[in-house]
């Protein structure tokens, strides 16, 4: 295609892509927040523990890889469950919104990524490794995590439980010789080459030579140099240099000189065997474990926050529900006192406390219903991974499931949770995994307090061919040179006779011919011993590697512990809980008597709508009152499943869905049920209280005013 015609295309798509575009430098950059209605892009789980194959593309290792910038736009199952204006959420939705758009796991996700990256670096032979952050990511606020008053992980890089020991001094515990030992070969094989075109001229001040020498030199140089995990090197080279001269002292012109080198050597002592030389490989092979299962523990906090929040709205709704209910007996109060005072039986003051009653019931209505809009925002950014969208933020959250209360609680022994929390906790698995790291260094380094002892063999060929430099030639030379036998193919007995060469043609092909024909050997074998006299570098990091160790034994005992009492205070509060929910019941149904008893007698006019409504404001109150029992009850549950670490497994949660970001085996968490009537937890909004709230003009008197029918 000619390269006019190319031109013009090109200039026809940049004009049509300016024309297109809604205003010039608006176009967001390439890593910019994919818009709400971009396609969906779940997480990259590609294994980069695995490096990039030669074949069939051999520049596929030289080319970087693209990874995807990150996927800011919601799931579509968070649309799919807002209708008019409003998001009816269940709490298995909830735990599947949480597992597609939780930032908090959505940061802690990419670790696992990094991690295979340092496997790889590892297996090129690497002498250190980079880290992963291992700790718990706890950035989305809400929701409180963990027993006994203590966070289960916190910080952008989870660093308060970093059991891998990336980071020194994290969690108590020193990680500052982890990885050290004997110099590692790279196992990548790496293949060198230098080729070198020199001109050089060279002026002389000798009399036995020309004034300038002009010289050309061609160097073709290579070389390749592997590393092998038992401590074995190779080293080959392969050295050729083509020259070319006037120097009339140089019998040949061009000269050719070939070298080859073959070296193998292997350490005895120090750096012997697949121990030391592939304890990278092993350490950031435990690393990626545990990123595996400090994964699973960040999955299990942010479930186990989630539903905490989720449980937190539903009370949150029924308290606002409370306190309308409060707010409406103050404000009847207050209506009776008035009429009351007017009539003349009941003294002012008792309209003024009144008064006071209500503006203190406002204040708590107001209060209830901005905890209750703010437990919404924290709900909705919990589950989602960007506010931006208006109607999102706008939307009212709706709880649709409640609490379901078992007949029976099951009894099972402590001992038996306590066992089932000792296999399935992950801190204590990536403790485990960590004190293998611990080992495998301990004995590297170990290895490396040993004297350097190295033998070697090694195999040199030379190869030396040319032809006739046409200036050595006598003929070519003045007497004096001749005489002096400086130069080749000079008869002092046929001075006049015909010049005959005294170097014979060779040609590159035997000059390679050479170097392993025995012309030119160069053969041996050898002995390298390094004794470092005292040794006290190495002392000190064998000793420090084994109080590291010790550290982490101790480190490991002291969370097995811990685990022991979280079980146990988990296991307690659940009974503690259960009770409350008991007696909560026996409160909720003694202020439904009260009502029934205090109703009839209103209906023969033995009572007042005031006790009436009191009596309402009661039953009221013992109905949040066993909300809140029952939500601290269903939160000791969960407690309990996170201190055991079945809570997953108890939700119906695979952790192929949280590590790709894709829910396709829907949660279902235990001791919820649906709710019959989603909207009777829908009070009014802040601002509708507000105005409610806001003083109307002087209504009539109470006394002109009929007299209220009764609550039936």
């Amino acid at each position: 295609m000619p390269l006019s015609r190319v031109t013009s295309i090109l200039r026809l798509i940049a004009l049509s892509a300016l024309v297109s575009a809604p205003a010039f430098g608006q176009q967001p950059p390439p890593d910019a927040p994919q818009p709400q209605n971009a396609p969906v892009r779940h997480f990259d789980a590609v294994d980069y523990s695995k490096a990039r194959a030669a074949f069939p593309n051999v520049l596929a290792p030289y080319t970087p890889r693209q990874i995807a910038p990150p996927n800011l736009s919601n799931t579509p199952r968070l649309q799919e469950l807002m209708r008019e204006g409003k998001i009816y959420l269940s709490m298995d939705d909830a735990v599947a919104l949480a597992l597609e758009n939780n930032l908090d796991i959505g940061i802690a996700r990419y670790n696992l990524n990094i991690a295979d990256t340092d496997v790889l670096r590892a297996k090129s032979g690497a002498n250190s490794f980079l880290g992963a952050n291992q700790g718990v990511v706890q950035n989305t606020p809400g929701g409180g995590v963990g027993g006994l008053g203590t966070a289960v992980g916190s910080g952008p890089g989870g660093t308060t439980t970093a059991a891998g020991g990336i980071g020194a001094g994290t969690s108590g515990l020193v990680a500052s010789t982890l990885g050290l030992g004997t110099l590692i070969t790279s196992f990548d094989p790496i293949l060198s080459g230098n080729v070198q075109f020199d001109h050089n001229n060279i002026l002389s001040s000798s009399s036995f030579s020309i004034p300038v020498t002009t010289q050309n030199t061609q160097s073709y140089n290579f070389s390749y140099n592997q590393g092998f995990q038992t401590g074995t090197n190779l080293l080959v080279g392969f050295n050729n240099n083509r020259i070319t001269t006037n120097n009339p002292f140089t019998s040949a012109s061009p000269l050719l000189t070939s070298g080859f080198q073959f070296r193998l050597s292997q350490h005895i002592l120090q750096g012997f065997g697949f121990l030391p030389n592939t304890r990278i490989i092993r350490l950031t092979k435990n690393n990626r474990e545990i990123s595996d299962v400090t994964f699973r523990l960040q999955v299990i906090t942010t479930v186990d926050q989630i539903e905490n929040m989720y449980w937190d709205l539903v009370f949150a709704y029924e308290n606002v529900r409370v306190k309308e209910e409060e707010l409406a007996f103050s404000q009847k109060t207050l209506s009776d006192n008035e009429r009351q005072v007017q009539i003349g039986t009941l003294a002012p003051i008792e309209v003024v406390r009144a008064q006071n009653t209500v503006a203190t019931d406002q204040q708590s209505l107001i209060q209830a219903q901005t905890n209750l809009d703010l437990q919404q925002l924290l709900m909705k950014n919990a589950l989602s991974r960007t506010l931006q969208d208006p109607t999102l933020a706008d939307a009212e959250v709706i709880p649709t499931s409640t609490m379901h209360f078992p007949d029976q609680e099951a009894v099972v022994p402590t001992q038996d949770l306590v066992n089932e929390a000792l296999s399935h906790r992950p801190e204590l698995a990536a403790s485990r995994i960590d004190l293998k790291n611990r080992e495998i260094n301990a004995k590297a380094i170990r290895n490396a307090m040993l004297p350097s002892l190295d033998v070697f063999a090694y195999y040199n060929g030379n190869g030396l061919g040319g032809a006739q430099n046409e200036s050595n030639l006598c003929v070519n030379q003045p007497a004096e040179l001749q005489n002096a036998g400086f130069c080749s193919g000079f008869n002092p007995s046929n001075p006049t006779g015909p010049t005959i060469p005294t170097l014979t043609p060779t040609g590159y092909g035997s000059t390679l011919n050479q170097l392993v024909d025995s012309t030119a050997p160069d053969k041996g074998v050898g002995v390298t011993l390094n004794i470092p006299i005292r040794n006290r570098q190495a002392q000190a990091l064998q000793v420090r590697s084994q109080l590291e160790y010790r550290q982490a034994q101790m480190f490991y005992q002291q969370i097995e512990n811990r685990v022991r009492i979280e079980v146990r205070n988990a296991q307690f509060s659940v009974q503690q809980n259960r009770a409350a929910v008991q007696a909560a019941r026996a409160a909720v149904e003694l202020a439904q008597q009260s009502l029934d008893a205090e109703q009839k007698k209103f209906n023969l006019g033995a009572s007042t709508s005031t006790l009436v409504l009191q009596n309402e404001s009661g039953l009221a109150t013992a109905r949040s009152n066993l909300v809140s029992a029952q939500a601290a009850y269903v939160k000791s549950r969960v407690e309990l499943d996170r201190a055991t670490g079945l809570l997953l497994e108890h939700s119906g949660i695979m952790m192929n869905d949280a590590v790709r970001g894709e829910v396709s085996h829907m949660p279902t968490v235990p001791y919820t049920e649906p709710r019959k009537n989603p909207e009777s937890v829908m009070p009014p909004q802040a601002g509708q209280v507000l105005q409610e709230m806001m003083p109307k003009e002087p209504a009539p008197s109470p006394l002109d005013q009929p007299q209220p029918a009764p609550h039936q």
